[in-house]
């Protein structure tokens, strides 16, 4: 690769070739989930109706998982770098034993191995590929993940609910003096939840850091970030878009990608290659709009149209370049 000279990704993935999937995932998931919730809300349940409605969604859920392994199979197999494609040769069998044992462990440990069950869905589908004969290896620990969730998620939602807890018991428990202010419950409920939002962003940022740690060849590929630069962006970013009742959202994503694929290198001993994205806010931005207006007003028919046209301009624009 020449110094300097960018080269770009392509993504060939049509619209055409993922309609029957799309279509699988309408009629195994998205249609039996509506019924379900929608029976859930009309009909009184005793204890044995709501176990067999929680069976009912978990099997959904590991239908889900079945149906993405051929969106990403096919997602990863229409990546291309210099008229070469990036081969995935990993098997349907292997992967539902994956799912199945991770979603059991998941289930029987109340949670806790879900860090471990991302950490070996993640190793499946980028160990499983490679691009000019060698092969990707996902580096990221379960336990790492695990203490990201532990710290930035579980312990703050903690604390957040036992104050907010402590707050409407003790104003509920003055109700006999008509001191009850619920007004004061109300702004206390909005403040909990921008709380809850603010403490998304360091979980948002390290849990994606932790995903972009890979190897490949005598190359290690990963986010050069700086914490608190990086949730300032991403806390930037969400703020545009939750004042904008989420009209701004596609441009917050654009920018975010653009921020973060700048700050991610492959590095080895002698090299160094970086990553970019030509950026075209206004007419991006159309364009993913235009791309969900169309898929809103199908009912999500257009989805694997709009799926793959936005995949291929941002992934179309998106570079590498030696350092």
């Amino acid at each position: 690769m020449l110094q300097n000279m960018k080269n770009y990704f392509n993504f060939n993935l049509t619209g055409k070739k993922l309609l029957p999937i799309w279509i699988l995932f309408l009629v195994l998931f998205l249609v039996p989930q509506g019924i379900i919730v929608f029976k859930m809300q009309n009909i009184k349940l005793d204890i044995a109706s709501q176990m067999l409605f929680l069976l009912l969604f978990i099997l959904l859920i590991i239908i889900a998982f079945l149906i993405t392994f051929y969106i990403a199979k096919l997602s990863i197999e229409n990546v291309s770098l210099r008229d070469k494609s990036i081969v995935f040769d990993g098997t349907f069998g292997k992967y539902i034993g994956t799912v199945l044992l991770g979603s059991f462990l998941s289930i029987i440990t109340l949670g806790i191995y879900g860090p471990w069950f991302m950490r070996n869905i993640n190793i499946f589908f980028i160990n499983n590929s490679s691009y000019n004969s060698n092969s990707f290896r996902f580096k990221g620990e379960g336990g790492k993940l695990f203490l990201i969730l532990l710290f930035t998620l579980i312990i703050p939602i903690i604390i957040i609910s036992v104050i907010m807890s402590f707050f409407i018991i003790s104003n509920l428990g003055s109700i006999n003096s008509e001191s009850v202010n619920f007004g004061q419950i109300s702004t206390m409920t909005v403040i909990n939840q921008l709380v809850m939002i603010l403490i998304m962003i360091p979980y948002i940022y390290l849990v994606y850091k932790w995903m972009v740690d890979v190897e490949y060849k005598n190359f290690n590929i990963s986010w050069k970030t700086d914490f608190w630069s990086s949730c300032v962006k991403i806390a930037i970013e969400m703020i545009l878009s939750i004042i904008t009742v989420g009209i701004y959202v596609p441009l917050a994503y654009l920018r975010l990608y653009k921020y973060f694929t700048e700050k991610t290198f492959a590095e080895s001993d002698e090299r160094t290659i970086g990553f970019g994205y030509d950026i075209d806010q206004l007419n991006d931005f159309l364009f993913i709009w235009g791309q969900l207006l169309l898929m809103i007003i199908t009912l999500g028919i257009y989805f694997p149209w709009a799926f793959c046209k936005i995949g291929s301009r941002v992934l179309g624009k998106t570079y590498l370049i030696e350092e």
